[in-house]
């Protein structure tokens, strides 16, 4: 079937053009002025953007974790995201200690193939390594997986330092990315039990015991090591001016480093924490904490200055039911939030409609720049020829104001409640296919898994 999208403005990386968008199929036959329409179904654009399909290359869908499961799983999830705009999203396939590799691939597989909203990919955590972990690496990039994550906290997750230099060398060698969740295990250890010892148990001990320099010293580590190892890396949900120092460090050194940040910690500071009503406070916990309001600055404005490469959401739900797990301990008070719905909103109408950047901008690190570094350029994260028909239509001047009763994430809430937007989605097409039209999912079991190749370093 063919669609012509006619007399849009076409948003980019490079740049944007008012343009008419040919669809034939799953991909796009064609970008420019008064393009034929004969034979295809006539969609008047005029006045909206046209927009790549969002990639949120960090989402926990089906994740046990403290005891309980996300409340998303691949289908409550991915039909979230694809309302949002997101069109592809990269999880997490995690494997516990002593399983393999291929356990925890094709355990995420049956978690959600037949089932996604949209497409979808993995990560691979690497939470073990040994001579059998190594040994299965390249089979991981014949699937289709080049990105691996591991973790410098979390004892059931964390391999320590002679591990995680070992795993970030083979990865480097193969011409993979590593991404590293950076915090300072031990001191965070130290910290949580003096506030445990001396009965501060509510949620705001959560951010007094993970510090700001506390994910700096972890980045710094990190960096250190990845430039011994000669990997490029990705530091993951970045939310401390300080990590930055230490990425701008790194970067003079002569490193590949990339970095991601989240809406939360753009919008939201750890003011929320201190709340009397523990579930206003709890629903926040989040790890690494909200920071100041002047690392939401710092970060908007590294943005704004090209130094940060993606937006993902980290989106980790859980009803506030389970969040109230830790009423009496901090410690277990599932951490997460959820975001997969609104990122590409808040993004639109927090920075690029007051113009802290560019719209070019925003695709890139909404779209094009996630493409590149998770292996699906150009593929993905373009409007161009040949690329995978993934058009978010945006209305920019539909505004409205988010809200839990509007969401169709299984959470039961969102941290952005009553947030007025500068516009909203008014469809979005997956592959060629309308999906959602109006808030309305029309299509939610077109997710196709995407095989992705080598990063593209940049």
């Amino acid at each position: 079937m063919k669609r012509l999208l006619r007399g849009g403005t076409v948003i980019n990386g490079s740049g944007a053009v008012l343009a008419d968008v040919l669809l034939d199929g799953e991909k796009v036959a064609a970008v420019g002025r008064n393009l034929d329409a004969a034979g295809a179904e006539v969609v008047d654009a005029a006045g909206m953007l046209l927009l790549p399909g969002f990639i949120d290359a960090h989402t926990h869908f089906d994740l046990d974790v403290c005891s309980t499961t996300t409340a998303d799983d691949f289908a409550a999830g991915t039909r979230s995201a694809l309302r949002g705009g997101t069109t592809t999203v990269v999880d997490f396939a995690c494997p516990n200690k002593g399983e393999s590799l291929q356990y925890g691939l094709d355990l995420w597989h049956r978690k959600a193939d037949g089932r996604c909203a949209c497409d979808y990919g993995f990560h691979m955590t690497i939470d073990d390594w040994n001579g059998q972990i190594r040994a299965e690496l390249p089979a991981m990039f014949d699937a289709g997986i080049s990105s691996f994550k591991m973790y410098m906290t979390y004892p059931a997750m964390m391999i320590g330092d002679r591990d995680l230099f070992e795993a970030l060398t083979a990865i480097g060698e193969l011409g993979g990315i590593a991404g590293v969740h950076c915090e300072n295990s031990g001191v965070i250890d130290a910290l949580i039990a003096r506030r445990l010892a001396a009965g501060e148990t509510g949620p705001g001990s959560h951010p007094l015991s993970r510090p700001a320099p506390l994910e700096a010293e972890a980045v710094g580590h990190l960096l250190r090591m990845a430039q011994v190892a000669g990997t490029p890396v990705v530091i993951v949900h970045l939310s401390a001016e300080e990590s930055l120092l230490e990425v701008r460090a790194a970067r003079a050194r002569g490193q590949k480093v990339y970095v991601e940040t989240c809406p939360h910690y753009l919008l939201l500071d750890d003011r929320v924490y201190f709340q009397e009503d523990y579930s206003a406070a709890a629903r926040y916990v989040c790890a690494p904490p909200l920071r100041k309001p002047t690392d939401c600055s710092a970060l908007a404005a590294a943005l704004s200055a090209d130094e940060i490469q993606t937006i993902s959401t980290d989106h980790c739900s859980f009803t506030l039911a389970q969040k109230d797990a830790g009423r009496d301990d901090f410690t277990r008070i599932p951490g997460g939030l959820p975001g997969v719905e609104t990122r590409g909103t808040l993004i639109y109408s927090a920075l690029a409609a007051p113009g802290t950047l560019s719209l070019s901008q925003m695709v890139r690190v909404l779209s094009e720049q996630p493409a590149k570094l998770y292996g699906m350029w150009p593929r993905k994260g373009v409007i161009a020829p040949g690329c995978d028909a993934d058009i978010v239509v945006y209305d920019p001047d539909a505004d409205t104001v988010i809200a839990a009763a509007d969401q169709l994430s299984a959470a039961g809430y969102t941290p952005y409640e009553g947030f007025r937007t500068r516009g909203s989605i008014r469809s979005v097409y997956l592959r060629g296919t309308l999906a959602v039209d109006r808030g309305q999912v029309l299509e939610d079991r077109l997710g196709q898994y995407v095989k992705r190749e080598k990063p593209i370093f940049f």
